[in-house]
Order: C-alpha cells, then sequence, then structure tokens
C-alpha cells in the first residue's frame, strides 16, 4: 500500500510526502528515487532536510493515518467498508492525541485511560479551589469590612478610588489593619493585583498576617502562597523598599512608612511606575519623620513645584485644619489623622493618657500627633539613624524569628531599661560582634507596661531560654535596682548602669561612633527605635554645670526607653575598641 490514488501517476502526487512515506516503510533511496522518477541525490536531500530518521514512531504513524483519512473522506460514494475504516481512523487520532497529552509535562494516567481521567476529573471538582471567594464568601468579606471601620477609616474607604492618596497619620490607629482588609476585598471583587511596599519585607508581610486572618474569620477561606494568588487570577504582592525586589510589578500599589524609607525619589519612581495605568490606585500612609526627609517635598507639593516657573507654581495647604477631614490638596487627596482625630471619630484601640506616659514630648508629637522632628538640635539626627535602617529579612540569613531559637548558640547581649511609674519598660536583643568591625544587629525589641518588677525579670528569664545570652545590661538607677536584683539571681554577671551625666555621655559617645562607623543596623520597619533615638537632645543638668542628655521629661533618665535599652546593649563593647571587636565595659557601673 503506498497511499497513491488507483490511476495516479508518480508526477500526480506529492512526490516528497510519498518518498517520505515509503523511506518509513523500510524502502532505500535507490527504490524510492526509481518509484517517484527523481534522482536518489535528490531523494537523499530530503531525507537530510526533512529528518526523516528523527522523526518519532508515533510521528510516522499520524502521519500516514493522516493521508488515508483525508483520502476516504473525500472518496464518493463510500463504501461499508469506507465508514468503517473512517471511524477506525478517527478514534487512532483520539488515542494519539491523548498519548501526545501524556507526554507532555505534568501528563498522568487518566491521559491515556479515559475513565481514569472522568473519575480524576469529578473528583477535582470536589477538592476546594485555592485562594476562592464565593458570591457567598464575598459579601461576607465585604459585610464584615464595612461592620469593622472607624470613622476615619470609613473616609479613607469612601476616597479609596481616588488616584492618589497620601495619609499623615498615628501610630495604633489601625491603619495597617486596615489597608490589608481594603486590598483584599479589591483583590477579590475587581481581580486587580495589589501590591504592599514597606520599609522592609518582615513589615510588609504583617500586611499578609492581616488578610490572612480576615478571610479565615469573615468567611473561612484560608489564604495561601506568596504573594497570594486569588482564584480570580489577582496578585498580592508583599514586597520590602529596594529598588531589586520592587521592579516589574503592576497593579494598586500601598506604599507603607514612606517617610522613614532610603532614597524616596527613587523608591518613588520604581513604586509609580506600577500604577502608570490611568486605573491603578497609589496609597501612601505614614508617621512623620524629619523634615529633612527627601519625602517632605512630596508631602507639601513641592515636588511637582521644583520644575515650575514661579508664576506656575502651586501653594499646598497642607496644615492640620485644611486636611483633618481629608482634601484634595496639590492634585492629591490628602488626610491627616492624629490619635486624637481618631478618638473623636469613635477608635477605642488606645489610651491616650497612658501613651503619654509612655513616651517623651517629643517622640509623642512625632509618633502620634503627626508632627515632623525638626532634627537640627537632636544628638541622633534623622540622616545618622536612617543608615542603620536595613532590610533584615533580605540582609540577614542567620535570623529565624520563626524558631525557638532563632539566632541559634550565637551570643546576644541584652539592653534594658525598666520601667517605673507608668512609663514602659523596652529590652533590646542585640547580636554580640563575632570580630571587629562586624555591626551592632539589632535582632529583637519590646515594650511592655504594667508589669511589676518580678514580671519584667521573668520576661527577661524567658528570652534566655530563646537566645544564647552573654551579657545583659540594665538601667539600675532608683527603682531600676530592683529588676538588677532580682535579674542577678539567676544570671550573676548582669550589670547594673547607674546614671550619672558622665555614664550618659559615655553611653551616647559609643551609640555616636558606632553610627558613624556604619556599625548600627535594625529593621527598617522599627520606626519606633528611630523616633527614640530622634527624640534624645543635649541639655545641662540642674546645676547647671555638666552636659547630660534627655528626651524631654524632667526626670534623669528621659522616656527614649528605645534607643537607652539598645545603648545599653553597646555598652559591653569599649568605647575604643578597634573598629568593633572585643568585649569590655565603657563605664565603671558597679
Amino acid at each position: 500500500m503506498f497511499l497513491v490514488p488507483p490511476n495516479a501517476t508518480p508526477q500526480e502526487v506529492d512526490q516528497r510526502r510519498q518518498a517520505r512515506f515509503l523511506y518509513w516503510l523500510g524502502w532505500g533511496i535507490a527504490e524510492i528515487a526509481a518509484f517517484v522518477g527523481r534522482p536518489a541525490p535528490t531523494i537523499s536531500s530530503w531525507k537530510s532536510r526533512d529528518g526523516w530518521d528523527a522523526s518519532k514512531p508515533i510521528e510516522r504513524v499520524e502521519s500516514c493515518i493522516e493521508a488515508k483519512l483525508m483520502q476516504l473522506v473525500l472518496k464518493e460514494p463510500k463504501s461499508g467498508a469506507d465508514v468503517r475504516d473512517i471511524d477506525l481512523l478517527t478514534r487512532q487520532i483520539e488515542r494519539l492525541a491523548r498519548v501526545r497529552r501524556y507526554e507532555q509535562p505534568g501528563g498522568h494516567g487518566g491521559d491515556l485511560n479515559e475513565a481514569l481521567g472522568e473519575r480524576n476529573r469529578a473528583e477535582a471538582k470536589k477538592r476546594p479551589v485555592k485562594n476562592h471567594f464565593d458570591e457567598e464568601q464575598t459579601a461576607q468579606l465585604q459585610a464584615a469590612f464595612e461592620a469593622s471601620l472607624y470613622g476615619h477609616q470609613g473616609l479613607w474607604f469612601a476616597n479609596s478610588s481616588m488616584r492618589t492618596r497620601v495619609i499623615l497619620k498615628s501610630r495604633q490607629i489601625g491603619a495597617t489593619w486596615y489597608f490589608a482588609r481594603e486590598a483584599l476585598l479589591k483583590a477579590v471583587k475587581t481581580g486587580r493585583n495589589q501590591i504592599f511596599l514597606s520599609a522592609s519585607k518582615n513589615q510588609a508581610h504583617i500586611f499578609r498576617q492581616y488578610m490572612v486572618a480576615f478571610a479565615k474569620e469573615a468567611c473561612g477561606v484560608d489564604l495561601t502562597g506568596d504573594p497570594i494568588t486569588l482564584s480570580n487570577g489577582a496578585n498580592i504582592y508583599f514586597l520590602g523598599t529596594s529598588a531589586r525586589t520592587a521592579q516589574g510589578y503592576h497593579g494598586d500599589f500601598y506604599f507603607d512608612e514612606f517617610f522613614w524609607t532610603h532614597r524616596f525619589e527613587e523608591l518613588n519612581k520604581v513604586a509609580s511606575a506600577m500604577a502608570t495605568h490611568a486605573h491603578w490606585t497609589k496609597t501612601y500612609f505614614s508617621t512623620p519623620s524629619s523634615i529633612q526627609h527627601q519625602a517632605y517635598k512630596f508631602w507639601t507639593g513641592d515636588d511637582r513645584n521644583r520644575n515650575r516657573a514661579k508664576k506656575d507654581r502651586v501653594d499646598t495647604d497642607v496644615s492640620h485644619d485644611h486636611l483633618a477631614g481629608g482634601a484634595l490638596a496639590g492634585g492629591r487627596w490628602r488626610h491627616i489623622v492624629t490619635v486624637e482625630d481618631a478618638e473623636a471619630a469613635g477608635c477605642d484601640l488606645f489610651d491616650i493618657a497612658e501613651l503619654r506616659d509612655e513616651t517623651s514630648p517629643a517622640e509623642f508629637d512625632n509618633l502620634y500627633l503627626c508632627q515632623f522632628v525638626d532634627d537640627a538640635q537632636s544628638v541622633f539626627p534623622f540622616s545618622m539613624v536612617q543608615p542603620c535602617m536595613v532590610d533584615s529579612w533580605e540582609e540577614w540569613d542567620d535570623l529565624s524569628p520563626h524558631l525557638e531559637r532563632p539566632f541559634g548558640k550565637k551570643a546576644v547581649w541584652l539592653g534594658y531599661d525598666p520601667s517605673f511609674s507608668g512609663d514602659a519598660a523596652a529590652l533590646i536583643v542585640a547580636a554580640a560582634p563575632a570580630h571587629p568591625g562586624e555591626p551592632f544587629r539589632l535582632l529583637e525589641k519590646f515594650r511592655w507596661t504594667g508589669m511589676d518588677f518580678a514580671a519584667q525579670a521573668e520576661e527577661i528569664k524567658r528570652l534566655m531560654r530563646r537566645y544564647h545570652v552573654t551579657e545583659i545590661g540594665i538601667d539600675a538607677t532608683g527603682l531600676g535596682v530592683g529588676v538588677w536584683q532580682l535579674v542577678r539571681q539567676f544570671f550573676p554577671t548582669a550589670k547594673a548602669i547607674q546614671y550619672s551625666p558622665e555614664v550618659k555621655q559615655a553611653l551616647v559617645l559609643k551609640a555616636l561612633d558606632t553610627m558613624r562607623r556604619k556599625r548600627l543596623k535594625f529593621d527598617a520597619g522599627w520606626t519606633d527605635l528611630a523616633a527614640s533615638f530622634m527624640a534624645i537632645r543635649r541639655s545641662l543638668t540642674p546645676s547647671q554645670r555638666s552636659l547630660t542628655y534627655e528626651s524631654g521629661r524632667n526626670d534623669e533618665t528621659g522616656h527614649a526607653d528605645l534607643a537607652w535599652a539598645a545603648m545599653h546593649a553597646m555598652s559591653f563593647e569599649p568605647l575604643h575598641a578597634p573598629m568593633g571587636g572585643g568585649a569590655g565595659s565603657i563605664m565603671e557601673i558597679y
């Protein structure tokens, strides 16, 4: 059988295809040449160029079936045998197609066995779709979202379709919690990508935690993956603010704590490119940092006046009086929400009196009343503190916060600033420099309120089970000696730091030296620690004879508790250590 019409001559058929069929049937080149009436070198050339030898058996069979089937389909009239042959050949094509699917990546036995494939498809229909919200669950999600809003959050939601929102906000008013929910609801209902940029990837994943909890509580959906990919195709990304990780995405984006990021202007260009198309939205929200920060001109609108003639410049009113209720200003919807504004709008997540007791006036004004810091008088200006802020998840591969022993057997030093009469206790866990020049990496921070001395000591004891602690420094001035005495019972070498102008100066000088040498590092999401350092200023003692340091309180030690706790941890290295390294105290503290 040569697949040639009964009365056809070799010149009337596709000689090249006929030659290939004959070759696959086992004919030699000379025999094929004689049959089709072509020179043998021509047949050889066809064989080489068309890859007759490289073809798989299934390809050879498919070609033959195709040619035979076409002949039978075109034949008129058809006999009963012809119809049976057409049916047989069609079923063979279907079988070969299943073989093809089986050979592809992801192929399985159901591709070869039709009954098995049907059973697998039926079981797949029974399995829940990953990250899927049906109509009822979507309605439950929206109802739970709307029922949970405080007044200021309701205003944000009412303006969620604005092209650009810029929000200056207090800490602890539920901004992270709210925007995580808003973005999830938007992704579920619209199928649009949502992108979160935070000062660090660790901070960005707080949004993910809130989303996962919201979906589970509101409608029983278990969200998985990073990024989270919904069944409707929407992707939700959680990124740190480095140019490497923030490029190549598109969608609605949320820029968290943008006043604390490094190289804001560069990052904002990358971030804005994510929402180039007009249907994407951009949301910036942050507590304020310093008026020297690059984002300050973005807030005031001066960034848009930079390249305009003087007569074309637009003054943007960014006063609290103008923006307390939200307003379009300078082409962007802006809003200022202090902790007092949030409380007036019904938010009951905090106790303002307690917050005032826990922080210095300068810190409170900055973190809770949305006032920018003019850090010209600060011992630790923002320009010095900001380079210390890094994306710890990206840069530190030896720290695993989710593990029972997050830093393994590596040594850490603890710095502790106890609570006295209502203010907060602060503790810093610092990686001990293993060799000269290695940075002080601040691994974990804690702030506790309402604890007596025994409870504070017990927290330190708990951390000793979590880390390999080799040094502990505790402010033992006044009532702090009680915590030190309790800690010394289970850690005899704990050092009591007795504050005096000279001791405080030694602590500050060590911190300044460490920062100038670029040897202090902490997660960029720790804006409260950065604000704590910035709140420390020089002052004179009551006798006016000595220089000391304070953070806005009249008591001797001040309330920049996180910063002082960090300095206590760093005090175990000598002030004049050779580029870091070596252990020892910078002061006599007994």
